[in-house]
């Protein structure tokens, strides 16, 4: 019998296949290693399941499920995932099937054919036989002495294609043993008011929990997964990041904000605030590029660029902001640029430590340089450091911890089929003392890098931990060819912080000579 919603509301499930449908997405390749160290930040944030991967398809899963048996985990199950058996085989004789054992989890989470044209034009097989596939290997596993959820792929295509054999599959489902039937938009093109209909149908056929999985296709799968709950589906399954094939999965780094603050709906436990760092950890450790405007996490959320906004945000936060954005672990932020007006520069400045009127002579004088930096292409809203160095120069706070005497970067290919040779030389001084090196590296920024190093670290050592994280180039005002500007970013960091530095020429290796002046300059800051 269906129990009510108002008792299902207090069992919310979050189930987290980052590691098999979020290992799917292109570009994305997790080692085992790699999975554990992401479930065990799974349980920190305190989800309910996560699976683990298909050790049916892939050794490297069958790895995973071997080295997470002995990694203690306080909250999550892990669950292993796979197919109903194949037509051909006996569930005795089936390899997934015994894989799916063989990775020796409490749950199994089993996906069948809901769709009756991928029974006839994928498995081409009889609609009938389709249902017995389902029903005995849900049976045998539950024999086994395994719990089984049951994925019921394509089902809202398959629902809205032939109705009543989508509805048998899942009848079949649970007359064997399932413990949960999840609806899956598994090519992402539903609607949130057919989703909305659809799961009304099930709930009132179906006799135990069901689930809700969504893919992006049509950017609803956040809306799609939201709407599910609200019909009292039980279980939302997602990625973080809403990472995975195609165009990804349902975004939990959205869904568990959602539920929580605007559903009133329990997701974790009182784990939101973690929820920042686990997409930035999910992030790093899948080697992609962080979306900073993405709701919620990304480092763009809560910043302002606007001189309306800041000036708002400033006196209350609420005018700009739909949530205080610690609450999900995140920060405000204010972005300096020619937009942001006095409110948003006098914040920055005092954050520094530096506390000025706003008729303070040296804003305006800061204002006029800032706007004049912007006009010429520098940009510092992603180069914090090269604008605190901007603003302890107008304050005459901050002097050169060096000067360039000169520098060269030779670029040298002998032979057609050779490789290239880049060397840079840097003439610099230090107070009275004249440092003339040379070095060679993989491209002329990197040997430039190089040789500016080795001829500052003798005086400052502090700079061996300087590492370059990360190097852009923008090309400004593109109508002139390979004359026009550049905008060269640098990243680069510490084992405690990192900083973005900016450099703007017509040259990029004098715009990338900026740029890595500044990171040095930061990072020797707290020297003078």
């Amino acid at each position: 019998m269906q129990k009510p919603a108002t008792e299902q509301a207090e069992k919310l499930e979050i189930y987290d296949t980052t590691l098999r449908d979020g290992a799917q997405a292109e570009d994305v390749s997790f080692s085992a290693e790699d999975k554990v160290l992401i479930a065990q930040k799974l349980d920190s944030l305190g989800v309910h399941f996560i699976e683990g991967g298909w050790p049916g398809a892939n050794p490297k899963d069958i790895e995973f499920f071997r080295m997470v048996k002995t990694i203690p985990l306080k909250h999550a199950d892990v669950i292993a995932f796979g197919s109903t058996r194949k037509a051909s085989n006996t569930v005795r004789k089936d390899p997934n099937l015994h894989a799916l054992l063989g990775a020796d989890t409490k749950i199994i989470t089993l996906f069948g054919k809901t769709w009756s044209l991928h029974v006839t034009d994928a498995l081409g097989i009889s609609l009938h036989k389709n249902l017995e596939l389902i029903g005995d290997s849900i049976a045998y596993l539950r024999g086994k002495g395994r719990r089984v959820f049951y994925d019921a792929e394509h089902f809202f295509d398959g629902y809205k294609t032939n109705p009543d054999y989508a509805l048998s599959t899942i009848r079949k489902a649970v007359e064997s043993g399932a413990e949960r039937v999840i609806l899956c938009d598994t090519n992402g093109g539903a609607m949130p008011w057919e989703i909305r209909e659809i799961c009304g149908v099930v709930q009132r056929e179906c006799g135990v929990p069901l689930g809700i999985h969504a893919h992006n296709d049509c950017e609803m799968a956040v809306a799609n997964s939201l709407v599910a709950i609200e019909m009292g589906i039980q279980q939302v399954q997602g990625t973080i990041n809403g990472i995975g094939e195609r165009c990804g999965n349902a975004n939990l780094c959205s869904i568990i904000p959602n539920l929580e603050l605007k559903m009133k709906r329990q997701a974790l436990t009182n784990t939101l605030s973690h929820l920042k760092d686990v997409s930035g950890f999910v992030t790093e450790i899948a080697n992609l590029m962080p979306n900073k405007h993405q709701p919620y996490v990304g480092d763009s959320a809560f910043a302002h660029k606007g001189g309306v906004h800041i000036h708002a945000v400033l006196k209350n936060s609420a005018t700009y902001e739909h949530i205080d954005p610690a609450r999900v672990g995140n920060r405000q932020r204010m972005l300096i640029s020619d937009y942001g007006g006095r409110s948003g520069l006098l914040d920055k400045i005092e954050a520094y430590g530096i506390m000025l009127s706003k008729n303070h002579v040296k804003v305006d004088e800061l204002v006029h340089t800032l706007k004049e930096r912007e006009s010429q292409g520098y940009q510092f809203e992603g180069a914090e450091g090269s604008f605190e160095l901007l603003m302890r120069k107008a304050m005459g706070s901050h002097t050169s911890s060096f000067r360039l005497l000169g520098f060269r970067v030779i670029v040298e290919k002998k032979q057609e089929d050779g490789s290239l040779l880049s060397e840079a030389t840097v003439m610099v001084k230090v107070g009275d003392v004249v440092e003339h090196t040379a070095a060679i590296g993989a491209g002329p920024v990197n040997a430039l890098d190089h040789a500016l190093r080795k001829a500052l670290e003798k005086f400052y050592p502090q700079l061996r931990e300087v590492k370059l994280l990360d190097y852009k180039v923008r090309v400004l005002a593109a109508n002139r060819g390979t004359e026009s500007k550049v905008r060269v970013l640098i990243e680069s960091g510490d084992h405690k912080d990192k900083w973005g530095t900016v450099g703007v020429s017509d040259n990029i290796i004098e715009a990338t000579w900026q740029a890595l002046v500044d990171s040095i300059e930061y990072k020797l800051l707290s020297k003078n």
